[in-house]
């Protein structure tokens, strides 16, 4: 750890603190995250899901990390540096994000969801804090939850921040998969053009509540699963009409609000895989893409794309309609059928397992579901970005 220095403290979760830091001998920026638990051998550390996960996804829209040290029985993950994450993009903001930087943002998580998915993981706590952004570059990070497709049900563990929680999880089902990374994606989506939560619940039940206040109450025809998963819980769905998104988000194109009914459907099995979205007419308007961004589908082991300064994908180009949906850039997207994944886990900060990156901290506000830390404790009302207590 001599060879870096150490800035200032970026936050501090269940598991871990990250610091802000610089090579002493290069001056790159990194991001540290230092666990609180002592690590006695290699082996131990090497057991660690992020480890595991991160060491095989070598992806532009995926953290990198760069390495890990045991010093003193002390275990440190040295990660590249972005600048924010995406609640605090949105809660910066005073007007709406232009439809296109929502494009560009939601196109490159995922590109980084399906190749994580076709590489055997599934992440288990999508939201906006574990998605960093640096420029027009925009990646997932925090994988200290996730799991591996090989491994097996039942799942019992506690799974994603509550707000961006599917449906199935919710109901304590025990076989979910990778469509609960998906959900939270279409949860992201949607508050990228609101600035609010769009499922603000201060419970399991109110979270509920809050997606069938707007998405109504599954059916039959609709989720006969979910109606099992229910009743198993002696759970009685509230009776809503859906309200139509295109009111609760007027000024989404018609094209947006078409990928989010399918990315917010409660039966899993009718969401969209991570790389069937990149298929949507919702990407074919042209987007922005790192220059170096290798097809998702195909692992960038050996040449690694993810490079500091100007290699970190800092050379954006625009797709427009010449590399518009359909060209190389997007075209192995949509061929790269993400697997069945099956995941669930728990809320903690960005870069991996407990840092809040950013966000370390926040107290959730104390009116209307304010939105801040990992236990979203803030009640059910309103749900906008409450200031911090």
């Amino acid at each position: 750890m001599n060879r870096y220095k150490i800035t200032m403290q970026l936050g501090d979760g269940t598991y871990g603190s990250v610091l802000k830091a610089v090579n002493r001998s290069t001056g790159e920026v990194v991001a540290i995250k230092k666990m609180k638990k002592k690590f006695y051998t290699w082996e131990e550390c090497m057991q660690l899901r992020e480890v595991k996960s991160l060491k095989k996804l070598n992806h532009p829209n995926i953290v990198k990390l760069k390495e890990v040290i045991r010093e003193n029985d002390e275990l440190f993950f040295v990660f590249e540096y972005m600048e924010k994450n995406l609640y605090e993009l949105m809660k910066a903001r005073e007007k709406h994000m232009p439809e296109s930087k929502i494009r560009n943002i939601m196109f490159q998580i995922f590109q980084g969801l399906a190749f994580m998915h076709k590489h055997g993981f599934f992440h288990r706590d999508i939201k906006p804090e574990n998605m960093l952004c640096k420029g027009d570059t925009c990646k997932i990070a925090d994988f200290g939850l996730a799991r591996e497709v090989r491994s097996r049900p039942p799942y019992t563990d506690y799974v994603s921040t509550r707000w961006y929680r599917a449906p199935e999880v919710l109901l304590r089902s025990t076989v979910y998969n990778s469509p609960i990374d998906t959900f939270a994606c279409g949860c992201i989506m949607a508050e990228l053009f609101t600035l609010r939560p769009l499922f603000p619940g201060s419970s399991e039940a109110d979270q509920i509540y809050k997606i069938c206040s707007v998405m109504g109450n599954p059916t039959a025809e609709t989720w006969p699963e979910g109606l099992k998963l229910a009743s198993q819980m002696n759970f009685r769905f509230p009776k809503f009409v859906p309200t139509p998104l295109e009111e609760l988000i007027p000024h989404a194109s018609s094209e947006a609000t078409q990928l989010l009914y399918d990315l917010l459907a409660y039966d899993p099995n009718r969401r969209p895989t991570a790389s069937q979205t990149l298929q949507y007419p919702f990407f074919m308007k042209g987007i922005q893409i790192p220059a170096a961004m290798p097809p998702p589908g195909r692992s960038s082991h050996g040449k690694s794309s993810h490079g500091r300064g100007a290699d970190a994908g800092a050379g954006v180009v625009k797709s427009g309609a010449a590399a518009g949906y359909g060209s190389a850039a997007t075209g192995a997207a949509s061929g790269a059928a993400a697997s069945s994944a099956t995941g669930g886990g728990g809320g903690s900060g960005s870069y991996g397992g407990g840092g809040g990156y950013g966000t370390g901290g926040m107290a959730a506000a104390s009116g209307g579901g304010g939105y801040g830390t990992s236990a979203a404790t803030g009640g059910g009302g309103g749900g906008g970005y409450g200031a911090s207590a």
